[in-house]
């Protein structure tokens, strides 16, 4: 695969690259290159973090890239999920790991790192943290605490600071030479860009991956929200269930969600249903079939997601045939998930446990 080729594989779900100039050179030049993410366990795994992650981290190291998946405990921990209990959320951890496999990631070329056992074994860590710490205003650094999930607030807690601190020395010390995260993690990323090369580091290639709607999401009514936090504010949030398809939700779950989803008709902008179609369902099938009632047309064969979205738009295609095709298509492709976790012991138990702490 060729330089330009890899590029355009990334592109095809990047939302922003920051350099592709730096990432150019990157093919050129470094024979084994490394991009990260992280994430915290937390509750259940939805379809953006499941279906989406193993959609693009497979596209990523099918150019050759090496991903490590940093396991966040710790971070979980200082967003105090689970009221800080270790123990609770390396249960989440490995149920989150199971999903991931059982979902078609290709794991040839991924590695799994805890927080808790690398920072342990690696003290000089710390010595990173401070020197981020003496070369970022607070801020500036107060401003990350979207990365978190929450809002920025003279009330939070000390280790809101501590926490995107860490997230940016996690990219040094897993020598990662691209940051790929989510949309919502760019402020830390770019912390990180302006910040390395001050204390003698270099900085990281940040790729932006696009983040799904919430099924039910409504636009904010803040008008002087630029259009990142406006898309942060739009995406698909666990604190509200209907809003999000979870890993192991039954068939009957999902297709409750799309029927309540926000699909208005004809509209193509900011659309959740569509959205499920175009960074999901076109990604396995390159066809589907669109099940409408005899009088309507009967069913419609629909050849990639471009032609979807210009029958749509001319209102060949109703909201509600749409809805209930991509919640079908969705269903097909959590079985598999759902399956692994009703055969396998060690998964069903891993599933069991976390269903019940996060009732709680």
């Amino acid at each position: 695969m060729g330089v330009d080729e890899r590029i355009g594989v990334i592109k095809s779900f990047a939302e922003e690259i920051v350099s592709e100039d730096e990432l150019r050179e990157l093919f050129k030049t470094k024979k084994k290159i490394i991009a990260y993410d992280g994430f915290e366990p937390s509750g259940q795994i939805h379809i953006a973090q499941g279906l989406l992650r193993a959609i693009n981290v497979n596209k990523l190291t099918s150019t050759g890239i090496h991903f490590k998946f940093w396991v966040a405990d710790w971070f979980a921990m200082l967003n105090n999920k689970y009221n800080g209990d270790l123990d609770k959320i390396r249960i989440v951890g490995e149920y989150f790991i199971e999903v991931w496999k059982a979902c078609g990631m290709d794991m040839k070329n991924v590695e799994f790192v805890w927080t808790s056992d690398f920072i342990k074994k690696h003290p000089e860590y710390w010595e990173t943290v401070l020197k981020l710490s003496m070369n970022a205003t607070v801020q500036r650094v107060l401003r990350c605490g979207q990365i978190m999930g929450r809002e920025e607030s003279t009330s939070n807690p000390a280790s809101y600071i501590l926490y995107p601190l860490m997230q940016a020395a996690d990219i040094h010390h897993l020598q990662a030479d691209i940051a790929q995260l989510g949309l919502d993690q760019r402020k830390v990323n770019m912390l990180a860009r302006d910040v390395f090369p001050k204390i003698g580091l270099k900085a990281p290639v940040a790729i932006h991956h696009h983040m799904l709607l919430g099924l039910q999401f409504k636009h904010p009514e803040d008008k002087s929200m630029d259009s990142v936090d406006r898309k942060i504010a739009m995406k698909m949030s666990k604190s509200k269930p209907d809003s999000a398809i979870f890993m192991t939700d039954t068939k009957e779950d999902i297709l409750r969600k799309f029927k309540n989803a926000y699909c208005p008709e004809k509209e193509e902008r900011d659309n959740p249903v569509l959205e499920y179609a175009k960074y999901i369902v076109f990604e396995r099938f390159d066809e589907i079939v669109i099940e409408r009632p005899e009088k309507f047309g009967g069913n419609l064969r629909v050849k990639g997601y471009n032609k979807l979205r210009e029958l749509y738009a001319r209102g060949e295609i109703h909201p509600l045939d749409l809805k209930n095709t991509i919640a079908k298509y969705i269903d097909k492709m959590i079985e598999p998930v759902r399956n692994h976790f009703e055969k396998n012991k060690t998964a069903r138990e891993l599933r069991d446990k976390v269903l019940k702490m996060s009732a709680k």
